[in-house]
């Protein structure tokens, strides 16, 4: 999967337990027991995902090609990816950790360290 649309990106958020295809701000959303996990954004070309303020630099400084973040999304936990990325597996796994995030304990403990 190379995550070249949204519904590549709705497609592997939903295999997660708990989740659900939702509405965040009016734009189609993943979300799991009522927590943004991913949306469409407002951005062409790029989805947002809930990420930690801390990992957001990290992401950002590490692959800009690919993560980024408009003065919109500055204070909010979470940055915006574009889509045709060339590593699909960090895509992947960003988007595991924002459902591990907000998974319950039984629910991690079922799928294992956060990634």
């Amino acid at each position: 999967m190379t995550f070249a649309d949204w519904d590549d990106v709705a497609a592997f958020a939903l295999t997660f337990p708990a989740t659900e295809a939702s509405t965040s701000y009016g734009q189609p959303a993943i979300k799991t027991r009522g927590k943004l996990i991913c949306s469409t954004g407002h951005e062409p070309g790029s989805f947002h995902v809930a990420v930690p303020h801390e990992e957001k630099a990290v992401l950002i400084d590490s692959d800009p090609a690919t993560f980024w973040q408009t003065p919109h999304y500055a204070s909010w936990p979470g940055l915006l990816v574009r889509y045709g990325s060339d590593d699909p597996d960090r895509i992947r796994r960003v988007i595991t950790r924002a459902w591990w995030d907000r998974a319950t304990l039984k629910q991690r403990a079922g799928h294992g360290p956060r990634p």
